[in-house]
């Protein structure tokens, strides 16, 4: 359990780093001050551009596998380490998210859970993850669809891999947090896809 909770603060910490807020400075202007409010690499492209945008995206994954990879290494093959694994992760989506310096006011956490499910998953689950995520922007044109799938990545990767494990219900658990928490950031979206208003990715409002 202690391990548990250091690796959660420790990755909260490390997910306070907010890389659209920070890209967002260097272009002098706040992010959370334009568009959708939203700290993350879709409000960053529609509102700064292709190249601000992929800067927030390689930050915002690094903060996330990084962490991760660590624990990966320094556990190894300990029968506990994927649980390990998804508390570092989990907390460095709660600090992206909810950043404590920037009033609690972050992302949605879609490219940092990106990043935990490439550093922990089997690699036919990244493959096909990041199939599905671009065949249903590309069909949809609605970043928020792919990202409500993403969501469902890490739970599908613990049943796959972990049924059989011990600790297979506390990581479900935890798996099932970042599809939550995913959902509840995505609740106005959510909304909007419902009402046919939401934003698409190029082109006019349906």
């Amino acid at each position: 359990m202690t391990w548990n909770l250091l690796c959660l603060v420790i990755g909260y910490f490390c997910g306070c780093i907010s890389s659209a807020y920070i890209v967002g400075k260097f272009y002098h202007m706040d992010i959370r001050n334009s568009g959708s409010g939203n700290a993350g690499t879709t409000n960053v492209l529609r509102t700064l551009g292709k190249l601000p945008a992929l800067m927030t995206f390689v930050g915002d994954f690094l903060k996330g596998a990084i962490p991760v990879l660590i624990v990966r290494l320094f556990i190894g093959t300990q029968q506990n380490w994927y649980l390990l694994c998804l508390y570092i992760g989990l907390g460095v989506v709660l600090g992206h998210n909810y950043p404590f310096y920037l009033k609690f006011k972050g992302g949605k956490g879609i490219a940092v859970t990106a990043a935990v499910v490439t550093a922990t998953a089997h690699p036919l689950v990244i493959v096909i993850g990041l199939t599905l995520f671009i065949g249903a922007v590309a069909l949809t044109r609605y970043v928020s669809v792919g990202s409500l799938i993403v969501a469902w990545y890490i739970p599908a990767n613990t049943v796959a891999l972990y049924h059989n494990n011990a600790h297979f219900v506390h990581m479900l658990v935890i798996s099932l947090f970042f599809t939550a928490l995913a959902y509840y950031q995505h609740r106005q979206n959510i909304v909007r896809l419902l009402n046919g208003t939401e934003n698409k990715l190029w082109g006019n409002k349906k």
